[in-house]
């Protein structure tokens, strides 16, 4: 089911529950900013998720509202991320999705980071 991103911070969603551990998850980085873990339902060779600890629905909201230090945290936590699984030289995509027609599942900001083989063209064309 599809998130309204302009709606107010859930704090039951899935995301939420992890980062107070009552959910378990495969840890791949955290800090004092984020927390990465190894998507359940892998849609690539390697598929992380990447998740501010600060309650943010969206990529607008956590712009909108994290501090300075939440935002470049934030950034830094996806760099460290990808290089740390040797993913610069062959590369790697980032996904954020925001809202309904992007089709945002949860309601709490998150960068997927995808790689492993040839990801192919992002969207399909529009004829």
């Amino acid at each position: 089911m599809a998130v309204d991103a302009t709606q107010p911070y859930d704090d039951q969603n899935i995301f939420a529950k992890i980062l107070r551990g009552e959910i378990p998850c495969r840890k791949v980085f955290e800090d004092e900013w984020v927390l990465a873990f190894h998507d359940i339902n892998p849609q690539a060779v390697t598929h992380v998720l990447v998740i501010p600890k600060g309650a943010y629905v969206s990529w607008d909201d956590f712009s909108a509202k994290a501090s300075d230090a939440e935002i470049t945290g934030f950034v830094r936590a996806v760099g460290h991320v990808s290089r740390a699984a040797g993913l610069v030289a062959p590369g790697y995509r980032l996904l954020a999705n925001t809202g309904l027609n992007s089709h945002q599942e949860v309601p709490h900001m998150h960068v997927h980071v995808l790689a492993g083989r040839q990801l192919g063209p992002l969207l399909a064309r529009i004829d």
